[in-house]
């Protein structure tokens, strides 16, 4: 998409990050928070939907990503860090609150923000990615028992070696990564266990005729992904994996309860994070609302862009009125 703003460069907790912004500036703030391997950009659909609504609608390339600070140090991408960029990017706006929407890992960082920042937010926005209050062990500990060394997250933890794979063809991985209709959970379900092991890594250097589904993005909305890693690697996203157990072990003393609005946009056939996952959510987010997407894998905002796009703004000016 060609009109898509430039950023506006900030400091933010000690990096530069680059803001997208649209919408009037005494709207309700909203901060739109991309996963992996993405950019502020995913939210191509929404920034422009969210702004004609009259909210203002801010997506930042997080730390490691696109024109954003990419610091060396694997502890400098923990959940601290994380959310007090979000912080500091309110900070240098002159916003006092906002409402976060988290998109995979931007889901797990905007489900933190009102833990270790409760002051900073007003509303919380899960697409896909549910609420994971603190498990009782070591996560990456539970997911090597559970799917094996070859698991993407947890292969992600060897310094190094995934970042080289990503990066050797950064137009096949993301002709790999940006895909739908690849299964549904139905078809999945009945999958070997083999199969549901998210052998990721080792799938994208497989032929590409291979790969299930078909691709996501036009060629123009490729390239903007394709341009923008092959100059920054994929080391900075992955960092962020690498942070699970450090993540775990500070969170041992953070009371595991979000307590302002939020709204759970769950996506039918994300087989990653799958409807499933928001069972029992209620008990750590008490005042939560749930909308199913229907024939959707994992790139929601991207595959269904004006649904997810309604889904939002219907909630935000219901549960927002004096914003609206």
């Amino acid at each position: 998409m060609t009109d898509f703003p430039e950023p506006s460069m900030i400091r933010s907790n000690g990096i530069e990050m680059a803001v997208y912004e649209a919408g009037p500036k005494d709207g309700l703030p909203v901060v739109l928070c991309h996963g992996f391997p993405e950019l502020a950009y995913s939210w191509r659909h929404q920034l422009p939907a969210l702004a004609a609504a009259g909210f203002l609608t801010i997506a930042p390339d997080q730390r490691g990503y696109g024109r954003t600070s990419r610091p060396e140090k694997v502890e400098d991408y923990d959940m601290p860090h994380l959310t007090g960029d979000l912080v500091g990017l309110l900070d240098a706006l002159g916003l006092k609150k906002a409402v976060f929407v988290g998109h995979d890992w931007g889901g797990l960082v905007v489900w933190n923000i009102p833990l270790l920042h409760p002051d900073r937010v007003l509303g919380v926005i899960g697409v896909n990615t549910p609420f994971f209050a603190r498990p009782p062990i070591d996560p990456i500990a539970a997911m090597r028992a559970m799917r094996g060394e070859n698991n993407y997250i947890v292969f992600f933890q060897k310094p190094g070696e995934a970042d080289a794979i990503l990066a050797k063809d950064v137009g096949k991985t993301f002709r790999f990564f940006m895909r739908r209709n690849m299964t549904t959970a139905k078809e999945f379900a009945s999958a070997p266990q083999e199969a549901k092991n998210f052998e990721l890594v080792r799938a994208v250097q497989e032929d590409e005729s291979n790969w299930r589904g078909e691709q996501l993005l036009t060629d123009e909305e490729m390239k903007v992904f394709v341009e923008a890693y092959k100059r920054t690697g994929f080391t900075g996203g992955i960092n962020w994996y690498r942070n699970f157990t450090r993540n775990w072990q500070l969170s041992e003393n953070v009371e595991q309860r979000v307590n302002v609005p939020s709204l759970m946009i769950m996506a039918e056939d994300d087989v990653v994070l799958p409807p499933s996952l928001t069972e029992g959510m209620e008990r750590y987010v008490p005042d939560l609302d749930r909308i199913l997407i229907r024939n959707c894998g994992h790139w929601t905002q991207q595959e269904h862009p004006e649904e997810t796009s309604r889904a939002i703004i219907d909630w935000l000016k219901r549960r927002f009125p004096q914003h609206a």
